[in-house]
């Protein structure tokens, strides 16, 4: 089954970017590393990460037509994008995904609005976090 990770903006620049939120791994070393995790879980990852709100939303086009599901880090769109939240509700499946613990933080980073429109959120447990994503979408899809 092939999958799709989708990180937004500014997640390219992990590793660099505020390490002690982020962490210190890169996006291309975060992408190998699902790409293998997804292999052992029977998966076939692709890992994606665009600024540009249109690919994005190109993406998750993709996914509703091909019927992939989808593993989403919106990030800062999380909190303003409807155009996001618009193409997410098409997409069969969808795990909204933070590497911090947006409801620790800011108070304009607690409300998603791409949220009621995804199958789970997971939050605040770092990359470990996509590990759940893949593993939860390996278990609960149809063989």
């Amino acid at each position: 089954m092939r999958v799709l990770v989708l990180n937004g903006v500014n997640l390219g620049r992990l590793g660099k970017r505020q390490p002690e939120v982020y962490g210190s791994t890169t996006h291309a070393e975060l992408a190998e590393h699902l790409v293998q995790t997804g292999r052992g879980l029977g998966l076939e990852v692709e890992v994606r990460q665009t600024d540009s709100e249109a690919e994005m939303v190109g993406w998750l086009h993709e996914a509703a037509d091909e019927q992939l599901p989808v593993v989403l880090n919106p990030a800062a769109w999380t909190h303003y994008s409807i155009a996001i939240a618009d193409a997410v509700v098409q997409v069969p499946r969808v795990i909204e995904l933070h590497i911090s613990n947006v409801h620790a933080r800011e108070d304009f980073r607690r409300h998603s609005v791409v949220g009621p429109y995804v199958e789970g959120t997971i939050a605040g447990l770092g990359l470990g976090g996509y590990d759940l994503a893949l593993a939860h979408i390996a278990a609960t899809s149809p063989a």
